[in-house]
């Protein structure tokens, strides 16, 4: 099947939600995501976006084609890990603001980004 109506979006559980068209010069997606600390110091994440188990949190980006009768076909996610985030980073976020990532979403051949995404495609900052 030729892919002619590609998009992307925030995979909430097992569905994409704000879908942005594929070639789109930026998308932008607002998440509420809660940050828990045990006792022992350490983060653990929650909301309606982060899946995974405790200590491997993380969000996908889904790519996907949106046929005629606008069903999205999935092809291919894009793993944000939240457990790789910079504590400091984390910290910073929960005192001064959101928790903002940057994400290059095409990789070097310019094709969807998928796997696993670390720097430098990824970026995390506070504020």
């Amino acid at each position: 099947m030729p892919l002619s109506n590609v998009h992307v979006g925030v995979q909430i559980r097992s569905s994409p939600e704000h879908l942005t068209r594929g070639d789109a010069i930026e998308a932008r997606w607002e998440l509420e995501i809660n940050t828990l600390v045990d006792p022992s110091g350490q983060f653990d994440f929650r909301g309606r976006a982060v899946q995974g188990r405790l200590g491997e949190r993380f969000a996908y980006l889904t790519w996907g084609n949106v046929d005629d009768a606008g069903a999205f076909h999935m092809f291919r996610r894009a793993k944000l890990m939240l457990n790789r985030v910079d504590p400091v980073v984390v910290r910073e976020a929960a005192a001064l603001g959101p928790l903002t990532v940057r994400v290059r979403l095409t990789d070097d051949c310019g094709a969807p980004l998928c796997a696993r995404v670390d720097p430098p495609a990824i970026t995390w900052s506070a504020g």
